[in-house]
């Protein structure tokens, strides 16, 4: 079994859980703590693809520059108005890709923004729908990024968020509320319900704990856009009961 030692960083004094968020969960561990965690976090309102625009320029507002948004894999500053579909401006990134459980971009899934974020156009073309591994070519446009046919590796400081993204996802939507039932696995997987590689997720998330500016989002999502939270960002122990 893969063991991983979990190094957390203090929260920000403006960033923390709701009062009894958590608490039905508190003492499980394995699928028991799964499913309960899915019924906390599936008390969620849903927002429109459209919307999305507007919220990421809350949500992902670069701290040093109020008029730009801070792209996720390429790490730099964008103005918030450049936001499209062309070079140069940002989109909409799907961290878990709307192919891999066919959801699309209708409320839900496809809108949710534990896994959205914005970044480059090239970037998020060249990243297109690969799971995650390690190894690869640089990425235009995202010097710290690799890719190789099948496979994408971010940049060590977003690696963590990429795992915990993606862990929240795979306890989210479970099939119900006619949502696809989505799965993190130990492969390369193509077009289907599935994303990996686990392992490699498992590593990230112990050598990138989370950070202030993670906390603080994860707190905006939950108090001004969807009423839910990662719980892997409140408690970075649950992902190694959960899938490890």
């Amino acid at each position: 079994m893969l063991t991983l030692v979990l190094t957390v960083v203090p929260r920000a004094a403006d960033a923390a859980p709701r009062d009894g968020y958590y608490d039905s969960a508190q003492g499980l561990s394995g699928e028991a703590l799964k499913d309960e965690l899915h019924d906390i976090i599936s008390v969620q309102r849903t927002i429109s693809y459209s919307a999305v625009w507007e919220a990421l320029k809350v949500t992902d507002q670069d701290p040093n520059n109020s008029s730009n948004v801070r792209l996720f894999y390429s790490q730099v500053s964008r103005a918030k108005s450049a936001n499209g579909g062309n070079t140069g401006q940002w989109n909409r990134e799907h961290v878990w890709p709307q192919s891999h459980g066919n959801f699309g971009t209708s409320a839900g899934p496809g809108t949710d923004l534990h896994h959205l974020r914005p970044e480059d156009v090239q970037v998020n073309g060249t990243r297109s729908n690969k799971d995650f591994d390690t190894g690869g070519s640089t990425v235009s446009n995202c010097s710290s990024c690799l890719t190789d046919g099948d496979s994408f590796e971010p940049p060590n400081a977003v690696k963590g968020d990429v795992a915990r993204m993606v862990m929240y996802m795979a306890v989210r939507y479970e099939g119900g509320d006619g949502f696809a039932d989505l799965e993190a696995n130990n492969q390369v997987n193509g077009s289907t319900p599935y994303l990996g590689k686990i392992s490699v997720l498992l590593q990230w998330h112990a050598q990138d704990p989370p950070s202030a500016a993670e906390q603080r989002r994860n707190d905006i999502i939950d108090s001004q856009y969807q009423g839910n939270r990662n719980p892997f960002i409140d408690h970075p122990e649950w992902a190694q009961s959960v899938f490890g």
